[in-house]
Order: structure tokens, then C-alpha cells, then sequence
């Protein structure tokens, strides 16, 4: 599995080639490319790269996909018995942005064949069969009273009202 660490703003995120990650908000159009070159971690199929501070000749192409609002954060100040309080709330700005490639020396080619994602066909679906029901269910099942029908039993205490009140 191929990811990195990247740091941006003072923090880290996990980067995987395909996937999206959320951080702090860029100033930048949405569809604009991005390339995040402080990398601190790579890890590939040779094993991590550990970065001192930072992995040289490794970067992460990027596109900016939305712009978005995070939750609510409520902000309650109070001083007991001052009879201060002071509500606030906040809401973080954040950018997320789809992770295209990341880019190493080293990293295997591609080619077009190989990353063209393979279709398979859908398969028949097979026929439900259903399966008799144990000995033991069968006779609690023939056991069970039947269930009273309701609009049965409406229909025979209206009848027997009117024919006490002829």
C-alpha cells in the first residue's frame, strides 16, 4: 500500500493516492492543482522512507475538490457567582482536496493497460430455493391458533347490538 505523511499548516494528514483529505482552507479555486511537497513519511512496496525533517524528491499532487464548513464548536464562558457569561461559536473553514499521485523517484510506470480498471460481467443470479421447515416447526406452526379476523368480530357485535335493541 502506497501512502505519505504530509504536513500542512502546521499539521499531519495521511495521504493515499485516490482518496481525499480535509484540511485547512487553501485559497484556491476549486479544480486547481495543488502540489504538497512536505513530506514527511513514504511508505511503498520497499518499505517507509522516514524524512529528516522532510523525504527529498517526494511530493504529493493534489486537486482541489470543495470547500467546505466543519461543525459548530460552542464557546461558553462563566464565572459562578460574577453573573458573567459569554456564548460564542466558531465554525472551521476547510478545503479538501483529492490526492492525484504521489510522485518519487523509483515509483514503478504504470501503463494504460494495467490502470484501466478491469469490468467484470455480472454473474446469473442462482435460484432461491427454500427450504422445508423442520419436523419440530412444522407441528408447533400446525399448533398455533389462527389469528382472529377484525373486521369479522366488529361486524358480529354490531349485528348483536341491533338485534337486542329490535
Amino acid at each position: 500500500m502506497l501512502y505519505a505523511i504530509i504536513e500542512n499548516g502546521g499539521k499531519q494528514y495521511k495521504a493515499v493516492e485516490g482518496k481525499t483529505i480535509e484540511i485547512d482552507r487553501l485559497d484556491l479555486e476549486v479544480g486547481k492543482k495543488v502540489n504538497l511537497d512536505k513530506v514527511l513519511l513514504l511508505v511503498d512496496d520497499n518499505g517507509p522512507r522516514v524524512g529528516t525533517p522532510l523525504v527529498k524528491g517526494v511530493s504529493v499532487d493534489t486537486t482541489v475538490v470543495s470547500h467546505f464548513k466543519g461543525p459548530k464548536i460552542v464557546i461558553f464562558k462563566y464565572r459562578a457567582k460574577e453573573r458573567y457569561r459569554k456564548k460564542t461559536g466558531h465554525r472551521q473553514q476547510y478545503t479538501r482536496l483529492m490526492v492525484d499521485s504521489i510522485v518519487y523517484s523509483g515509483k514503478p510506470k504504470v501503463s494504460k493497460k494495467e490502470a484501466a480498471p478491469v469490468v467484470a460481467e455480472p454473474k446469473a443470479k442462482k435460484p432461491v430455493t427454500v427450504k422445508a421447515k423442520s419436523k419440530t416447526a412444522q407441528v408447533k406452526a400446525s399448533k398455533a391458533k389462527p389469528v382472529p379476523d377484525k373486521k369479522a368480530a366488529v361486524k358480529k357485535a354490531s349485528t348483536s347490538k341491533a338485534a337486542v335493541e329490535k
